[in-house]
């Protein structure tokens, strides 16, 4: 499909003074955003009104997913002095609700899951009045390494199934997995049972109905509290195309469904991302 975008997915473009202070304070800290690596359409709403999702690890993949900008490859080891400089950053912004994601990092004996602890610490020592949200990687299913970012003390932890069962194998990397997915989420669950869990998933990219239905249910079923569905948007011609453009009133019916179904919190809309409103969903629960 693709072709021209409809009027519902036009953004502002970024000019606000918010927007300029905190694009300074991450040059200066020499700190990593998904806002810009994954080329993600809410950058001047989030930037602007002050806040921004933290990209730790580095800014190079192991993994190449179809539908992600952001680059892959053999990655250089963990910066040391990054969760200390995060932790400067949130306190100079003066953040109330932190999201940090990373890339995957299938390099490292613990998936980088020790350097998202001293991340997540050092963000709950230097800026405590900040909620923390983890998005994580699946950590290739470790037990060891997901309750390593637990006992670091997050507010949430979100981990995206990103599409139905069916597309996952064109949609994602060869080494992530719908189930590998659920399994995640489901152990995060087992780890600390009142600890507040979050995923996402894409539409657009080809996905039926009653799919869709499908994987609410699936993670209705591991106890997601907090899902987000939002429209799938090729960031270069290098990704998957569109498939279709969801319009505004299917997300909000999907958003009906989502809690008739059980969620905690919803957020459903073309331009929603993971972290999109991440506080407000968090607050709604």
């Amino acid at each position: 499909m693709e072709g021209r975008k409809p009027d519902w997915l036009k953004v502002p473009v970024p000019s606000s003074s918010a927007f300029v202070h905190v694009e300074g304070v991450l040059r200066r800290g020499r700190l990593g955003t998904v806002c810009r690596s994954a080329r993600c359409p809410n950058l001047p709403t989030c930037w602007g009104s002050g806040t921004a999702t933290f990209m730790i690890l580095g800014e190079v993949c192991t993994r190449a997913c179809a539908f992600c900008a952001v680059g892959h490859g053999r990655p250089q080891p963990p910066d040391p002095t990054e969760p200390a400089r995060l932790a400067r950053a949130v306190a100079e912004l003066g953040l109330r609700y932190v999201v940090l994601t990373s890339v995957d990092r299938d390099d490292l004996p613990d998936g980088g899951a020790g350097h998202w602890a001293q991340a997540i610490r050092a963000l709950r020592a230097e800026a405590p009045q900040a909620l923390v949200e983890a998005l994580i990687p699946d950590f290739s299913g470790s037990r060891q390494a997901l309750a390593t970012v637990v006992e670091a003390g997050p507010h949430v932890v979100g981990h995206n199934l990103e599409t139905v069962r069916r597309l996952t194998p064109s949609v994602r990397d060869r080494r992530a997995g719908y189930d590998l997915s659920l399994g995640v989420l489901r152990t995060l669950k087992d780890l600390e049972p009142g600890l507040v869990t979050k995923s996402s998933l894409l539409l657009g990219l080809g996905e039926t109905e009653g799919e869709v239905g499908e994987a609410l249910g699936d993670l209705r079923h591991v106890e997601v509290d907090i899902v987000v569905l939002g429209q799938y948007l090729r960031p270069t011609p290098r990704q998957l195309p569109v498939a279709r453009y969801v319009p505004p009133e299917e997300f909000a019916a999907w958003e009906a469904r989502a809690r008739r179904m059980g969620f905690r919190a919803v957020v459903a809309s073309p331009l929603a991302r993971t972290s999109f409103r991440a506080g407000e969903a968090y607050a709604s629960r």
